[in-house]
């Protein structure tokens, strides 16, 4: 029997139509259009507007652009993973009501937080049940509505994010590519500087913790910074080094959508040129879960089959690794 590997066979995505400048930011808190850009990339982000849709409305449209370019049929989807940080709520899996809506009803699915490495954990896991056998179409998605749980009055932060969904499905591979290493890791040191305070079992939802603004995200952007600049480039790095790659073997580096000057610190220490560092920052700010297939969706014209991509990412937690994927595939 041939080794199986897990290869993406197909992207989709889906951002809102209204756009979050950084003009119009300078409106609404202390700050401007040359200090965002400079700290961050970012230009400006997508935002959902309508109160009365949650992150399930970004990722089934996401799904749709999937699954209607590459002309699947929903009811062979075996599995849905829901890569998101912010759940349309708490117990009701936002996975199982997407894989429904979208007409996966073969799917079994569920939920998968780990902040902004939510994605590249789902890429492992997805690679995973692919790999087992078992299972022979895993959609993975990404999406977040990130305006749902920031401060607009809260510098520091809602200059940083942005709403959006990214899609990918994972099916068998019999030539050798797809995902072909990973270096995930995670410490609970972060748990204190990049969080939501209350709203879950440690300090549940009370008038005073509204009044407090604590159902926000907050961070300390200086902590955060200098944890993610060093382990989201030791990860990249070192699966360079365990595969034997060089920066002449990399074609391209699909990073986290941070902050540029993490993207630009990773790529430094692969001593990538700039021209493999995929960046669309400016378009959207960090959509945390989203990030990733945002960046797949907006290239993919680029790739072409055989192609080595690197992944890497780092999240609150903290949570972060690197992702080493062959392509599986030339766009039509």
């Amino acid at each position: 029997m041939n080794t199986i590997t897990a290869a993406i066979t197909a992207v989709g995505a889906y951002v809102p139509d209204f756009v979050l400048s950084n003009k119009v930011l300078e409106t609404m808190v202390d700050t401007n259009d040359e200090w965002i850009t400079t700290r961050t990339g970012i230009k400006e982000r997508r935002i959902l507007k309508d109160a009365e849709k949650g992150t399930s409305f970004l990722a089934i449209q996401a799904a749709k652009d999937l699954i209607a370019k590459a002309n699947i049929d929903p009811l062979e989807i075996d599995m849905v993973i829901m890569a998101t940080a912010t759940a349309d709520m708490p117990v009701a899996s936002t996975g199982v009501y997407v894989a429904t809506e979208i007409g996966a009803i073969n799917a079994f699915a569920y939920d998968l937080q780990a902040a902004c490495s939510s994605f590249l954990y789902g890429m492992s896991t997805a690679a995973a049940y692919i790999q087992s056998g078992r299972y022979k179409k895993v959609l993975l998605i990404g999406a977040d509505k990130m305006s749902s749980i920031v401060d607009y009055t809260d510098r520091a932060t809602c200059i940083i994010f942005g709403d959006g969904a990214g899609a990918v499905l994972f099916e068998p591979n019999y030539e050798g590519l797809g995902l072909q290493d990973e270096y995930l890791r995670s410490d609970g040191v972060g748990r204190d500087f990049l969080k939501i305070p209350a709203g879950g079992s440690l300090i549940p939802t009370t008038e005073e913790t509204v009044k407090n603004r604590q159902h926000n995200i907050i961070q300390d952007g200086k902590t955060v910074f200098k944890y993610a600049v060093t382990n989201m480039a030791d990860a990249s790095e070192l699966i360079l080094k365990r595969n034997n790659l060089t920066n002449e073997d990399v074609s391209w580096l699909v990073p986290h959508q941070a902050n540029k000057r993490i993207i630009d610190a990773t790529a430094s220490r692969m001593n990538l040129e700039d021209s493999k560092v995929l960046m669309n920052i400016e378009k959207y700010g960090n959509t945390t879960s989203a990030t990733l297939p945002l960046v797949l969706n907006d290239f993919e014209h680029m790739f072409k089959k055989g192609d080595n991509i690197i992944f890497a990412a780092f999240g609150g937690g903290f949570t972060w690794g690197s992702i080493y994927l062959k392509w599986a595939y030339d766009k039509k």
